[in-house]
């Protein structure tokens, strides 16, 4: 049984994950985001989807990047026709 590096939770359905060349060990989704998820330059939320860089920062958003930058930027994500 593993241990989870987040939480601590002793569990026999543990998973890794390897990044940047170093496993971390969690029991689920929550923690592995929790620990490995970059966090918003400015609401601090979780980016666990594709986010916006400017300048090398991180957004969740559009809308974040806008309003800590200024930038002219939009997110990923279009409208599909009906």
């Amino acid at each position: 049984m593993a241990t989870c590096e987040m939480c601590g939770n002793h569990y026999d359905k543990t998973f890794d994950v390897v990044m940047n060349g170093e496993r971390h060990t969690f029991d689920c989704f929550e923690c592995a985001i929790h620990r490995m998820a970059p966090a918003c330059t400015n609401c601090g939320c979780r980016i666990v989807g594709h986010g916006v860089e400017v300048d090398e920062r991180l957004f969740c958003g559009a809308h974040c990047a806008r309003s800590e930058t200024g930038a002219n930027v939009r997110d990923r994500a279009s409208v599909l026709a009906t």
